[in-house]
């Protein structure tokens, strides 16, 4: 019998010992039932994930075209609610005086670079009216998923990688670092929501510094497909991480000075 999803959150969740729990995007034309729109919980999309993920009286949010109000602009941009407004070029990159004042992120060297990151995506777009984001013991259990974010520490995210990698060919191309936004890493490429995103990729991330205000500085997070976390929570109990949990998560740590004789 196919898992769904709650079964496949709570093991990837189990098996790569989250600190909270993870949390799925599926996209639906009516409301779930007991959401609320993302901005009652924040403006910022990845933030609101990862209030979700570690907290869990957080309840399931969704946003849209017609639920957008009070949410961050450029989430609106990433995950497909909005154009993006032509004057974040300068705000990304090294301002513009008469725009905010001149305020800037730095992340470009310059405007025309700022736009080629725009455009690199291709077409951003939602599945469906409204984008829902929810833990995984929040679901239903006949509930489809787009993709699943795992919030982790870097040894939790190493061991999923290594679990992804479990039974995959393809070494270089199942793993990506893309660049973007916090709700880019996390929702948008995975979930499908872009053009060009490949498809069957998981992504790692964020590499966005200006979440680091409130990401804690050891934690990253891992967004699945949905197709690709089916196949790791399959794979749990025949991989390292059931048959060596010893090494997978280990008790005991060596010292720099200590003899590794085996692992």
């Amino acid at each position: 019998m196919a898992m769904n999803a709650r079964t496949i959150g709570a093991k990837l969740t189990q098996a790569g010992k989250l600190p909270g729990r993870a949390v799925c995007v599926f996209g639906s034309e009516d409301l779930p039932q007991d959401s609320v729109q993302i901005s009652k919980i924040d403006r910022c999309i990845a933030r609101a994930v990862y209030k979700i993920s570690m907290k869990g009286d957080i309840p399931p949010v969704h946003f849209g075209t017609e639920a957008k109000a009070g949410l961050c602009p450029g989430g609106q941009g990433w995950c497909g609610v909005t154009a993006f407004s032509p004057t974040t070029k300068y705000f990304v990159s090294t301002g513009k005086l008469d725009i905010m004042g001149g305020a800037a992120e730095y992340l470009k060297p310059n405007p025309d670079a700022a736009e080629r990151f725009f455009n690199a995506p291709g077409k951003i777009a939602l599945p469906s009216k409204y984008l829902n984001i929810a833990g995984w013991d929040q679901l239903d259990e006949a509930q489809e998923v787009l993709s699943f974010i795992l919030l982790g520490n870097a040894e939790s995210i190493r061991n999923l990688g290594a679990l992804i990698q479990y039974s995959f060919d393809d070494i270089f191309g199942r793993i990506m670092m893309p660049s973007g936004p916090s709700c880019a890493s996390m929702v948008t490429y995975a979930a499908g929501l872009t053009e060009k995103a490949p498809r069957g990729t998981a992504s790692v991330g964020p590499v966005d510094p200006t979440g680091n205000a409130w990401f804690p500085p050891e934690m990253m997070s891992m967004a699945i497909p949905l197709e690709m976390a089916k196949i790791m929570a399959e794979n749990i109990e025949g991989s390292f991480l059931a048959k060596r949990p010893q090494v997978a998560f280990p008790a005991k740590r060596l010292g720099m000075d200590e003899k590794a004789d085996h692992f």
